[in-house]
């Protein structure tokens, strides 16, 4: 065959026949076979190889038929058969030139040819890393507890689907939907990713439909506990590894599309024997453990989203209507609360006061020594207690929901239903209170710091912040303000008043807020001063970055956030209450899994203080435990439960 003859063929893929498939045209490069016929050629691994040349790689370029890839001029000298076979006159370029006339220029084909078994290698780690990619797409947990090694040796019922319909597609229509295919697959490993964190923070999965406001909170919290560098660096990691999960599952999936292309009989027969192993495994229950060979995980995970979107979306109309249900509504006013008429009424949620910090032996016996203590020390300056327990909507964050639903007598479960709360007629206790015209109502709320437009949904008639506190001292890591020192500032600013009428505060203690890394420590009351005190103090606390590395240290600063807050409340009843002191406090959720150790119950101690004797008997028939620590078996309530049998108890007896 004359070089004409050669290159004309090569130049026209159409003639003699059909156009060629555009994704196995390129089945055998020259550069391959001239690779292939060296005695020295490594044997083909199956490994996807790229075209050596402009010609090769082109779209729609025809395998070639001649066995013979380069003809022999002179011994030991070859030149591709497209070319002129007269040798060339010129000496032998030296270093540093660019080859002779016609060479492939230096880049990365040029590469490829002078280092072969190299490029050969990197080939083959390419595909064997976008092939481990996908696969651990497919296989991946959106739950860090889950993780483990049984879970990557398991057989994706999608992964053999989604390789038969590439198979089965028509070429145009393959490129398309491996591109379409790698990139939705990157969008789920991506949802699996932010599952994960929702999990460890909030013990569920991130909602689609009403949980993008948590994404704005989380990146104030990091500003907030980190500083600014801290907030950048940590977003930016995340985006950074968000593209790059996309763009690499992409570019992995049409490799390997290409591959098994490449080799379709392979691809075709391995496919039909997962396919089949697949079935086997799940008809069986075949398992490694506890972990199921066969499954559909990722099928199931996309219909569960499907199924939560759908219920985000009825959620508001199912809310609107629960919202309209109000059974004080249209009671008069000189008819509620009627039994606390002329008591100071304290509401007082302590931040991520749950029940692991009394029930789990790790924090027991600590736990149980501060409310036991506390409870003495109340009682010898006259007060009696009651305890039981509330179920949280949230766990791990969200105090805002909880706040919401504990006041408004409505079960706040996500950030849509607290938006339509906020902006509806929707009466909470606060607001009651507010109606009867017998109390001021104030709120102590030093975690707010900066607008809280929702406040004035509370009715409550004057807000204290963090910035209205006269508090000088650090922040602890998140808390804008210790617990003893806001309790000092209540009674500062409102309680300690002369010839005041009645109080109903909502206060908020924020010293045992995620992440309890520094923890400020009681100190003499009459030291508190403006809060500069605290300077000193926090020197001596822990590094949240050092403590953080730790579990159990997380645990343990935990248990101690918690005792002090408790420490400062029941010391300011002691040292402050009276006779008219009456003294609702409660969490609002559990602490972060980190915590928690697994356990993803919602219930929160709450307690009621008072001196009057006859304010508890009004809730004997709760049947709560006296003192401040409830029994494992004390009744049990849905937060949401708690406006409504309050008012109950506190209104006209019959």
């Amino acid at each position: 065959m004359s070089p004409f003859t050669r290159s004309r063929q090569l130049s026209d893929p159409t003639e003699g026949g059909a156009e060629p498939d555009d994704d196995t045209a390129a089945e055998d490069p020259a550069g391959e076979r001239a690779e292939a016929e060296r005695p020295d050629a490594e044997p083909d691994t199956g490994a996807e190889t790229e075209p050596d040349t402009a010609e090769e790689a082109a779209p729609g370029t025809a395998p070639k038929d001649e066995p013979d890839t380069a003809v022999e001029t002179s011994p030991g000298t070859a030149v591709d058969a497209g070319q002129d076979t007269a040798p060339d006159p010129d000496p032998a370029p030296g270093p540093g030139s660019d080859g002779p006339p016609g060479a492939p220029k230096p880049g990365w084909f040029g590469w490829r040819r002078r280092y072969p078994r190299v490029a050969r290698g990197v080939s083959v780690g390419t595909t064997v890393l976008a092939g481990a990619l996908v696969l651990f797409a497919l296989l991946v947990p959106n739950q860090v507890d889950k993780i483990e090694f049984a879970s990557f040796v398991r057989i994706p019922a999608e992964g053999v689907l989604l390789a038969g319909l590439l198979l089965a597609l028509p070429p145009k229509a393959r490129r398309i939907a491996a591109v379409v295919m790698g990139a939705f697959l990157g969008l789920v490993t991506i949802l699996k990713f932010v599952d994960m964190g929702f999990y460890q923070i909030l013990a569920r999965p991130f909602d689609l439909v009403l949980d993008w406001i948590l994404i704005e909170n989380g990146t104030d919290f990091l500003r907030e506990t980190f500083g600014r560098t801290g907030q950048v660096l940590a977003v930016t990691g995340v985006i950074v590894l968000f593209v790059a999960v996309l763009v690499l599952t992409t570019l992995s999936v049409v490799r390997l599309t290409r591959l098994m292309v490449r080799h379709r009989p392979v691809a075709a027969r391995a496919t039909l024997i997962l396919g089949t192993a697949w079935m086997t495994c799940m008809t069986l229950g075949l398992q490694i453990g506890t972990v199921p060979i066969a499954t559909k995980g990722n099928a199931e995970f996309l219909g569960n989203r499907v199924e939560q979107v759908r219920a985000g979306l009825k959620d508001a109309r199912v809310f609107e209507k629960q919202a309209a249900v109000d059974a004080f509504a249209k009671t008069p006013p000189d008819q509620l609360l009627t039994g606390l008429r002329g008591k100071d009424v304290l509401f007082t949620f302590i931040e991520s006061y749950g029940r692991v910090a009394i029930d789990d032996p790790a924090m027991a016996q600590q736990t149980d020594t501060v409310l036991k203590e506390g409870t003495g020390r109340l009682k010898a300056a006259g007060f009696a207690s009651r305890s039981g327990w509330l179920q949280s909507p949230v766990t791990g964050a969200g105090s805002w929901l909880a706040h919401s639903t504990f006041l408004s007598g409505l079960w706040i479960k996500n950030q849509q239903r607290y938006r339509n709360l906020t902006t509806s007629d929707r009466m909470t206790l606060t607001k009651y209170f507010g109606k009867t015209g017998a109390w001021r109502t104030v709120g102590i709320v030093p975690g707010v710091r900066r607008a809280w437009p929702e406040g004035k949904y509370f009715g409550l008639d004057h807000i204290y912040d963090s910035e209205h506190l006269g508090y000088h001292g650090p922040y602890f890591s998140w808390t804008p303000v210790p617990d003893q020192f806001s309790m000092e500032a209540f009674q500062r600013l409102e309680h300690g008043k002369k010839d005041r009428e009645p109080i109903m505060a909502e206060i908020i203690l924020a010293s045992s807020h995620n992440p309890w890394s520094p923890i400020a420590r009681m100190i003499d009351w009459d030291d508190l001063g403006d809060g500069s005190v605290f300077h000193r103090i926090k020197k001596e606390g822990t590094n949240p970055t050092e403590v953080w590395k730790d579990p159990e240290r997380v645990r343990t600063e935990y248990r101690r956030a918690i005792e002090y807050s408790i420490r400062s409340l029941t010391e300011w009843v002691e040292r402050y209450g009276d006779e008219d002191t009456v003294l609702v406090f409660l969490g609002d959720h559990q602490p972060v899994p980190t915590v928690t150790a697994g356990d993803t119950g919602k219930d929160v101690p709450v307690t009621i203080v008072a001196k009057d004797k006859k304010v508890l008997d009004r809730v004997a028939d709760w049947n709560w435990t006296d003192g401040l620590k409830p029994a494992a078996n004390a009744p049990r309530w849905g937060m949401d439960k708690f406006r409504d049998r309050f008012m109950t108890a506190y209104g006209p007896q019959g």
